[in-house]
């Protein structure tokens, strides 16, 4: 399988994605970072990295047509070789089984697209963050009585095949207002494509949305609805995601602040 990193300026987290992904128990076929107009040192990172483990088939793609996650990712996916696409974000932090359990899960030919639950590693209390993230996403899916489940743009996979039967309907998204994942996860739906949960594929993920201002949390989080409404969905159901994403906002503000100021405390008592 190939795995998928769109990059735009992630000096400070590329190199330990891609640290995770070399360190897997199955490896990949490739990994792809695809580089969109960086500023800062990203793709100077991947270039050493490239010379750190020339074992590994670490490839830097450059897209600088556009600016935008969704053609960014769009050509890393078109790019890739793999029959299985896996797709993580640049402060993605793979678990060691990753691999293996993605290329376990798409042993079922019905499989078109899969996704997994997340852990927050810069939060506390991870492996309890763990389990609440997985019972939420079974529960939605659940009240949804499975007709709808969403891919997660830190945690998916899909079907080379699948890409290509869905690649030209995508939305492009250009005001940028919707979740780019969700969107490709409707189009996986209208294609009857089959999408499932493997609550053992798990990835980290930055909990660093949270630095956001609440405007532009607000903003971030209501992608949800207006991803629906480009769909014609309108299902109460999907809201909840939406909501409980709203009502975290300030107590996870609160407990990440409090854990970064007691790590870095930490950090500078003499051992």
């Amino acid at each position: 399988m190939s795995i998928v990193i769109p990059a735009y300026n992630e000096e400070s987290v590329i190199r330990q994605c891609l640290i995770a992904a070399i360190y897997q128990s199955m490896p990949a076929h490739e990994i792809l970072v695809v580089n969109n107009r960086s500023t800062d040192r990203t793709a100077d990172i991947v270039r050493q990295m490239q010379l750190e483990y020339p074992e590994s088939a670490i490839h830097l793609l450059e897209q600088n047509q556009v600016q935008g996650l969704i053609p960014t990712r769009n050509f890393g996916l078109d790019h890739a070789t793999g029959d299985v696409l896996g797709r993580i974000d640049a402060d993605s932090v793979l678990e060691p089984d990753w691999v293996e359990t993605v290329q376990a899960g798409f042993s079922d030919p019905e499989v078109a697209a899969a996704t997994g639950p997340v852990v927050y590693y810069d939060m506390p209390m991870r492996r309890w963050g763990l389990k609440a993230d997985d019972k939420m996403r079974q529960l939605v899916l659940k009240l949804a009585r499975n007709q709808y489940h969403f891919l997660f743009g830190s945690n998916m996979a899909l079907r080379r095949t699948a890409w290509e039967q869905i690649r030209d309907h995508t939305c492009l998204d250009e005001k940028d207002e919707m979740h780019e994942d969700i969107d490709i996860s409707l189009h996986l739906a209208e294609q009857d494509l089959v999408i499932r949960y493997i609550p053992t594929m798990v990835s980290g993920m930055s909990a660093r949305r949270l630095e956001n201002s609440p405007k532009d949390y607000r903003y971030y989080v209501t992608r949800f609805d207006r991803t629906y409404r480009a769909h014609q969905i309108d299902k109460r159901v999907l809201k909840i995601p939406m909501l409980i994403f709203m009502s975290i906002y300030y107590p996870a503000k609160i407990m990440r602040a409090v854990h970064t100021a007691r790590t870095a405390r930490a950090s500078t008592i003499p051992r």
